[in-house]
């Protein structure tokens, strides 16, 4: 199963934290966005290609640090098809490099089209019954050109990630195509359960009976995840679980002891290693803690040059790392 993959790559770096590849232009070194608009202008294309080369060197600095990546796609979609062309990009230059792949997306409806969802980000798409061939963009020649080795998606599989973020607050129909994919295609998701969010609680502490509406969700994980468990002890039904509730947590990790839990809201929301530790199993595992701006960003603190945004970045990685291990 794909929680195997990740329990397996989370044990191999000794760090249970993703990297959060969320990026704005703003984000982006100054001399990297002059570069990028000098080619290609001050447009969305010259944006998207700053974003690249940011995203580029964030991987290449913390790929052997950390396990896996988590792109939030609003932050591509936001920048039209550049910034979707270059998110794919983003995801297939990651996988090259080993790390597991985590696309937020928070997807979600009912019936044909959640089948469709669940098909964009986990499955296939048959074409015809016609074989798939590589889907190469005219970056990806390029790159070949230039002697890159790329690992790709093929057609019928649109975007080749390991697991996305799902929303179940529609229910069982709502979730069951992206089940049946995560067992059929070897994949996994993590669904909104209790978020990190101030607001989070105008919905999801409500109480319905003697429970809060974010218990009622994670029985529902708990009974989604049964049939899908793998050789690690967990199953492809994940939670997202703020690290901004401890004591929540604690809880839901009564309610879902076999689901893995994606932990948003260290760092940059005022989360720390104490705050996430709930989110965690007796065994060290259980659970990936996530920091976006905290690492991207990590070169505006200090006395970093913007030159060394890739050295702040693994700095900062390596820092969560030990943070987080240290009250494991």
């Amino acid at each position: 199963m794909s929680v195997d993959l990740l329990v397996q790559k989370i044990k191999e770096k000794g760090n249970p934290s993703v990297a959060g590849l969320d990026p704005k232009i703003e984000y982006v070194p100054e001399y990297i966005r002059k570069k990028a608009y000098a080619e290609y202008g001050q447009n969305l294309k010259g944006a998207t290609e700053a974003i690249w080369e940011f995203n580029k060197g964030l991987i290449d600095a913390l790929y052997d640090v950390v396990p896996a990546v988590k792109p939030q796609s609003a932050f591509y979609e936001m920048y039209g098809l550049c910034g979707e062309e270059v998110m794919h990009r983003t995801i297939s230059y990651a996988k090259e490099k080993g790390l597991y792949i985590i696309l937020d997306v928070k997807r979600n409806d009912i019936g044909s089209t959640a089948e469709a969802y669940s098909k964009a980000y986990l499955g296939k798409v048959d074409i015809d019954g016609v074989e798939c061939e590589p889907y190469l963009t005219a970056d990806h020649r390029l790159m070949l050109e230039h002697g890159k080795e790329l690992i790709i998606g093929m057609e019928c599989e649109p975007c080749p990630v390991d697991c996305v973020t799902v929303n179940p607050y529609l229910g069982t129909d709502g979730i069951q195509p992206f089940v049946n994919d995560c067992k059929t295609f070897d994949k996994a998701i993590f669904a909104l359960v209790k978020t990190s969010n101030p607001s989070s609680g105008e919905l999801q502490d409500l109480l319905v009976g003697d429970e809060h509406i974010y218990e009622k969700v994670a029985q529902c994980v708990n009974k989604w995840n049964e049939e899908t468990i793998g050789k690690s002890g967990y199953g492809a039904v994940g939670a997202v679980v703020g690290a901004t509730y401890p004591e929540q947590a604690k809880v839901l990790r009564k309610l879902m002891p076999k689901s893995y839990f994606l932990v948003p809201g260290y760092g940059a929301q005022g989360g720390g290693a104490e705050g996430v530790k709930p989110c965690f199993n007796e065994d060290g595992l259980g659970a990936i803690v996530n920091s976006s701006r905290g690492i991207m960003c990590a070169y505006k603190k200090g006395d970093w040059k913007e030159e060394q945004f890739a050295e702040a970045a693994r700095a900062e990685a390596i820092r969560m790392k030990n943070d987080l291990t240290s009250v494991l």
